[in-house]
């Protein structure tokens, strides 16, 4: 009942269906008719046959026949009567099996099958949405910023052009709203006025176009597009975005940043005066000695907070091994890093160039920042239209290894591996890793869940750009100083929870509770870098953290609620 009410209130506001009642209404007139002049001429033929009936079963008969039920209880015995049925029976056929049942869907199915649509794919959201964030175009970035948004209860929808897409998305658990991206209207029926943030990723004339209808309607909300022709940056800027994401540049530097000549420190973020580097320890004195047996503490100042193995992050305690391939996590200020470089600036000095594998966007970024640095670099490239220097580039496949030792493989110190195509990433690392056991892989990884298979690979570290992207967005979208260390490793600021307020850092037991270590804590307009462990946890502070997603998680459970406890 509440369907055909709203049915008919829909058709009362609509002039399509206005139109197509009007032929409804002569289709059943007409049917009607044809009935009753079946049933007259019934009455006519049967008289003439000597037969006669009242009227109702001249209906009767009428309808068993058009429907082709035919009883077979009443019947002609003349050929004039058999053909007057034949035509009955085909009339019947025609209206009843043909047209009626078409024009049940039209005016009842389908309105039905388009409200549960409407239902599971709004054109609109609740007057009473507020602090919301509205993403456009489902991507590998958006469809982590969804996951991530979803893990800590922050309420979003995805705007979707297509009716079809949108029901599909919503059949995998996505929040999903219809409507045209371009369509100023679109975004008052989404709340604009209430929203926390707009990400759109989609191509630059789309982001452009977006950011420029959004920012007519409201001056203040951050506007994140993505961008992937570096000559839209300033265009998509004077369209209205806040902040332009240059995923495959910023894929790049982070690659980049990761490979190592030697045993220098690299740093990686910095949080306010704290820098989080990363320096291996191959060929030092180093490998072979446990963290505690390392003392670099007392030589440097600087803390271990965690160790990379094959691509496996590990917190850092006093028994922790330093193997060949060990990458340290190192927490302190510049000049406590300095320190240590000072300590083994002499150890693991390698001239070979870096190998890259792939000229796109992301490999000549490495290149780029690599130069940056006076690290040299070789770039591995199949299509020819791509190479820009011959002296720095080694033009083949990369699965040919003549062409990987044309490039260096036998004496680099690391190889980055930066297709676009995870499957071919997979198969490069195995590749690469079987020629040079010893050598640092670090891989691109463009869909997220790729991430683990490279990992078992034993690539040393990967960069994925769905999770960069998101990242970065999520942290514009909660105002927060949080430094992607790696591949699901954060550093993160937090409110000094309750349960911590007068304990030690040694008595508060986060590391072994939690799994997260404490490098920062800041009170008084003052940071203090590396706490003691007796240092006592006062209120009214920050603490900054490094961890592991899980590790996160784990600390926001126990210490913290997931709305309130980052720093905003």
């Amino acid at each position: 009942m509440k369907f055909l009410i709203s049915e008919m209130m829909s058709i009362r506001h609509a002039p399509g269906k206005q139109r197509n009642v009007k032929i409804l209404f002569r289709f059943i007139v007409f049917l009607m008719a044809l009935v009753g002049l079946w049933s007259v001429l019934f009455h006519y033929l049967m008289e003439r046959e000597g037969q006669e009936f009242t009227w109702i079963t001249g209906v009767y008969w009428t309808l068993t026949v058009m429907s082709t039920l035919g009883f077979g209880d009443i019947t002609f015995h003349t050929d004039i009567g058999r053909i007057f049925s034949i035509c009955v029976l085909l009339s019947g056929t025609v209206f009843m099996l043909i047209l009626l049942p078409f024009t049940f869907i039209e005016f009842f199915y389908e309105p039905w099958v388009d409200a549960r649509a409407a239902a599971r794919a709004p054109t609109a959201l609740p007057e009473d949405e507020n602090g919301h964030v509205i993403v456009l175009s489902y991507d590998t970035v958006t469809a982590t910023l969804i996951r991530r948004l979803q893990k800590y209860d922050y309420q979003y929808c995805l705007l979707v052009g297509d009716l079809d897409e949108a029901l599909q998305l919503h059949d995998h658990g996505i929040r999903v709203v219809v409507g045209d991206l371009g369509d100023p209207d679109t975004y008052e029926r989404l709340r604009i006025d209430a929203a926390a943030l707009v990400s759109c990723m989609a191509t630059d004339v789309i982001n452009v176009n977006v950011a420029s209808t959004i920012r007519a309607l409201r001056k203040d909300i951050p506007i994140i597009t993505g961008v992937r022709d570096p000559d839209s940056i300033d265009i998509m800027y004077l369209a209205g975005a806040s902040h332009v994401l240059q995923l495959s540049d910023m894929t790049g530097r982070a690659m980049a940043r990761r490979t190592s000549s030697n045993a220098l420190t690299h740093i990686v973020g910095t949080f306010d005066d704290l820098c989080i580097a990363e320096a291996a320890a191959a060929e030092t004195p180093l490998v072979g000695k446990s963290l505690k047996e390392s003392h670099i503490r007392e030589y440097t100042n600087c803390t271990v907070v965690g160790v990379w193995n094959r691509g496996e992050f590990d917190a850092a305690t006093p028994d922790t091994i330093i193997k060949d391939h060990t990458v340290l996590v190192l927490a302190g200020s510049r000049e406590q890093l300095q320190q240590y470089d000072d300590f083994f600036c002499i150890y693991h000095i390698s001239g070979a160039p870096v190998v890259i594998i792939g000229g796109g966007r992301v490999g000549r970024a490495v290149g780029a920042s690599l130069g940056a640095r006076e690290i040299d670099y070789r770039i591995v490239e199949m299509n020819a239209n791509r190479i820009r220097d011959p002296d720095k580039y080694v033009h083949g496949n990369a699965a040919d290894r003549a062409v990987l030792e044309a490039a260096g493989i036998d004496k680099t110190p690391s190889v980055v591996i930066t297709t676009h195509d995870d499957d071919m990433n997979v198969y490069l690392s195995i590749y690469c890793r079987g020629l040079r056991p010893d050598v640092q892989i670090i891989s691109r990884a463009v869909r997220e869940r790729t991430v683990a298979a490279l990992t078992r690979t034993g690539v040393d570290f990967v960069v994925s750009d769905a999770t960069m992207g998101a990242n970065t967005i999520f942290n514009l979208l909660r105002r927060s100083d949080v430094i992607m260390v790696a591949e699901g490793l954060d550093v993160f600021r937090m409110k000094m929870p309750e349960a911590l307020v007068g304990k030690t850092i040694t008595d508060s037991d986060i590391r072994a509770a939690t799994g997260c270590s404490v490098v920062a804590v800041r009170q008084n307009d003052k940071t203090i870098i590396n706490p003691r462990p007796n240092h006592v946890l006062e209120a009214d502070t920050e603490i900054a953290l490094i961890g592991t997603i899980v590790a996160e998680e784990k600390f926001v459970s126990k210490f913290g609620d997931k709305a309130s406890a980052r720093t905003k």
